[in-house]
């Protein structure tokens, strides 16, 4: 028994809410025998030609149609996106300076408490090591204490 063969043209659009809608064609193929050049190409009837210019044309149709609703949802994030940095030029401009002291002010706060934990730390160290003297001023614009370096290990 003969399978019975069919072409199946599967099309894919977005609806204006956003869904997809997939539509499934199965097409029986022509019986028509084809004629054929004298370079053994086969010839295409006008029929033929008519049909396929319809298929082709129907699939640009979808194209075009998926290809502008995309473009009218990117035309709708681009204006949220500038309305967004509209308002926050506005809140630049018009913003309070008060809150910028409060945010130094806090910063500073946690310096202070960065160099008193960095001392604690020093003095941990030194103990560890059995040092029992004061630890070395930092020096100004350095991060870290200076500290002595490792003897080398003996062979």
């Amino acid at each position: 028994m003969a399978k019975k063969v069919t072409k199946k043209t599967v099309t894919e659009t977005l609806s204006e809410d956003g869904t997809k809608k997939t539509v499934v064609k199965e097409h029986a193929p022509k019986t028509v025998a084809k004629k054929r050049n004298s370079d053994g190409a086969k010839k295409m009837t006008a029929r033929e030609r008519e049909e396929l210019l319809i298929e082709n044309f129907v699939g640009l149709q979808h194209a075009m149609t998926n290809m502008s609703i995309k473009f009218g949802m990117l035309s709708e994030n681009i204006s949220k996106l500038l309305q967004v940095f509209e308002e926050s030029a506005k809140n630049f401009i018009s913003g309070e300076k008060g809150d910028d002291k409060d945010m130094l002010n806090k910063i500073d706060s946690l310096l202070d408490q960065n160099k008193t934990i960095a001392k604690g730390l020093v003095l941990m160290e030194g103990k560890l090591r059995g040092r029992t003297d004061e630890p070395r001023p930092m020096q100004p614009g350095s991060r870290m204490p200076p500290s002595r370096p490792k003897p080398l290990p003996r062979i």
